[in-house]
């Protein structure tokens, strides 16, 4: 069942109930600055489902989130708690995650769309277990340090750190998404009608053996990632990546800096954006452009349907 029609400006958005899926970063949940309590992180995500609901009034629409902030959060609980012999794996924190903001998305989904369905499904998503990025940790994931503490508590906890911007954070193995196991239900409800919150954090990570028998591993894979493979694999027209920044700039944080309003894969490439923020999306973004034809953009949580309409974000198209 595809949802009602929406007109607007730009050729590729004039189609009826368009099947769109859109990737919220962790920091558009748990704002910069913000402590990790659960009452500013339970707001952000009800704003984020009040900028979602003029989207899925008018297009089949699947949500998906990253988690960042909240594994890492986890994760040092898990570290810390006296009452463990070990902390926990980062496989099952991700599903925690998964269940805690689905939770929040759903309701605020549901109280901003009366009457419409609105389910949160657990997601796990295949990687190769060979995949170099087990040896190369980037993601990160938790609260930001100084350096001294974040080099103290790496020699502490076994942990690798690493610079992001002017602080410093955790860093965990992202290996590359390679299946989405719950991907053949998600469709079905999609067809349905039903608004899908799902493969939060890039979906937990598990590895298949040969006789299709699946175990978890120790990563995060990259939301946007698993967003552009949810997309191609739904068959979706248009892939939204929204974050805290209005669009991708040039030399971001510089005085030199420039957004970017539209651009081919070619183009965004040559950047060289980094792999610790904007680089994931960026290549989710030209993926999904160059593999399915549709179109991508990446934009601020606040402007989603700008963003869709081209109206702001950056655009690319292959």
């Amino acid at each position: 069942m595809r949802v009602g029609v929406r007109r607007c400006s730009t050729p590729w958005c004039t189609l009826s109930g368009m099947r769109i899926v859109v990737a919220l970063g962790g920091n558009a949940l748990l704002r910069r600055g913000d402590r990790p309590d659960a009452e500013p992180q339970r707001r952000n995500v009800l704003r984020a489902a009040d900028a979602l609901a003029p989207l899925a009034q008018h297009h089949e629409v699947i949500v998906t989130h990253g988690n960042g902030p909240q594994v890492g959060v986890l994760a040092m609980e898990s570290a810390t708690d006296p009452m463990l012999s070990q902390p926990f794996p980062l496989d099952p924190l991700g599903a925690e995650t998964q269940g805690l903001i689905g939770y929040w998305l759903v309701q605020g989904l549901h109280n901003a769309l009366p009457g419409r369905e609105v389910v949160a499904v657990l997601t796990q998503c295949v990687v190769d277990p060979a995949d170099p990025a087990f040896s190369r940790p980037t993601k990160f994931v938790g609260p930001s340090y100084d350096e001294p503490a974040a080099r103290a508590l790496a020699a502490e906890r076994d942990w690798s750190v690493a610079a992001d911007g002017a602080v410093w954070r955790r860093v965990v193995p992202s290996p590359e998404p390679r299946e989405i196991v719950e991907a053949p239900s998600i469709r079905r409800l999609v067809e349905a009608g039903v608004l899908v919150v799902c493969a939060g954090g890039g979906g937990v990570p598990v590895v298949r053996g040969p006789e299709g028998v699946l175990a978890g591993v120790e990563a995060v894979i990259d939301k946007d990632l698993t967003a552009a493979l949810l997309a191609e694999t739904l068959a979706a027209e248009a892939l939204l990546l929204l974050t805290d920044v209005a669009a991708v700039e040039t030399a971001f944080g510089s005085s030199d800096s420039r957004p970017i309003r539209s651009a081919k894969p070619s183009e965004l490439r040559t950047h060289g954006f980094p792999a610790g923020s904007m680089g994931p999306k960026v290549e989710a973004a030209c993926r999904f452009a160059e593999r399915t034809g549709g179109v991508a953009a990446i934009g601020a949580l606040t402007d989603a349907v700008a963003v869709l309409e081209g109206t702001a974000g950056t655009r690319v198209v292959a």
